[in-house]
């Protein structure tokens, strides 16, 4: 049941339903987003625990908050009231559903009377990416994003062709409030001990900066990196490929129009709100100067499913926003000596000691 689930709701209301949740051991734990088609009522958020029963789900959120519509985030019912002065908000709610393979039905009756009903989908557990991607090699790649105005794609390079997601989501993380209660604030404590700079999580800017700085140190964010330079994004895509024998197969480059993107959607300084997001950021290099280097550029979102839902604001918008670049595996040592001609390599990208000894490590061995 763990996962992001994805629906409408009917019955007394409608919308949009999104629901996170985490597997905390011997019960799930996340929050129901509820997210009303009906302007002259509140969204809301149900936050609830479900104890494993096989394919069941019977609980009780005595938990609601309303959303506020300024913010998309979480509010105080006694400040947003006034907006709404007709409406009484639910307090609690009785939920019911049953759930099988990556299908959720969902009942819900408030305290009000008010009933609910909802079927949700989430996303398989196949990560390979759908996208259909151009085949060239990297002669006709560099040909390729030479012709494109500078700045306005973002670049990814992967070794095989997964579909685009966050490492939290990756590694089966969801409920996002669980992340900035638990996860920030420990990680937060201590690093503070190992950095300079102390954090202040209260200031945006430095906010962002701070899990950036823990993404980039390998801890598991809701963060994407992505980068200015189509020829960082092919050094990470090869990096680890075999020197000596690389795969039959294809490294794959994601191209991202992020200035279709940003002209097209809203972008949220805020990691969890009610309605799905994606939203390009750049941050300040405290405490990480690799991003200088690396021309890195990140997207914070809060969908499991970045490929999908991309796809879906392409339909919406009429505009393509996302393409892909595939380039045999086979090119690999042709196109990390092209790289280090150019001065992209590990030393330069990752400045330290294992930036110098991986840059050395190219040299001089063969695998």
């Amino acid at each position: 049941m763990r996962g992001q689930w994805l629906g409408r709701y009917g019955g007394s209301n409608e919308g949009q339903i999104i629901i996170n949740l985490d597997d905390r051991g011997s019960f799930y734990q996340g929050v129901a987003y509820l997210v009303t088609d009906n302007g002259e009522m509140p969204s809301s958020a149900g936050f609830f625990r479900v104890e494993k029963d096989k394919n069941n789900l019977r609980t009780v959120t005595d938990y609601i908050l309303p959303i506020n519509p300024a913010t998309g985030t979480t509010g105080d019912w006694s400040q947003l009231k006034q907006a709404y002065p007709d409406i009484d908000l639910a307090k609690s709610a009785e939920i019911s559903g049953s759930f099988s393979g990556n299908k959720l039905k969902l009942k819900a009756i408030t305290d009000l009377g008010s009933e609910i009903t909802a079927e949700l989908k989430r996303e398989p557990k196949n990560s390979k990416s759908k996208l259909k991607a151009d085949k060239l090699d990297w002669k006709g790649y560099k040909k390729l994003v030479e012709e494109f105005a500078p700045s306005r794609f973002l670049y990814r390079g992967q070794e095989q062709s997964w579909k685009l997601r966050t490492a939290y989501h990756r590694r089966g993380r969801f409920d996002l409030q669980r992340f900035i209660t638990e996860d920030v604030q420990t990680l937060h404590q201590h690093l503070s001990a190992k950095t300079n700079h102390v954090f202040n999580l209260e200031i945006t800017k430095e906010n962002g900066a701070f899990y950036n700085l823990a993404q980039h140190h390998g801890y598991p964010t809701p963060l994407l990196d992505w980068t200015y330079s189509p020829y960082v994004a092919a050094f990470f895509a090869f990096r680890n490929i075999s020197k000596e024998n690389p795969p039959k197969e294809n490294i794959r480059v994601f191209l991202f129009d992020q200035q279709q993107w940003k002209n097209d959607w809203n972008q949220m300084g805020v990691l969890d709100i009610a309605s799905l997001h994606l939203s390009i950021m750049e941050f300040i290099a405290i405490e990480n100067e690799r991003l200088i280097p690396q021309q890195a550029v990140t997207t914070v979102t809060n969908v499991s499913d970045i490929e999908t839902y991309i796809h879906f604001r392409e339909d919406l918008s009429k505009n393509k926003y996302l393409k892909a670049i595939d380039i045999p595996a086979t090119e690999r040592n042709k196109v990390m000596d092209d790289l280090a001609f150019m001065g992209i390599t590990a030393g330069a990208l990752f400045p330290g000691l294992d930036g110098a000894c991986e840059t050395l490590r190219e040299r001089f061995f063969d695998t």
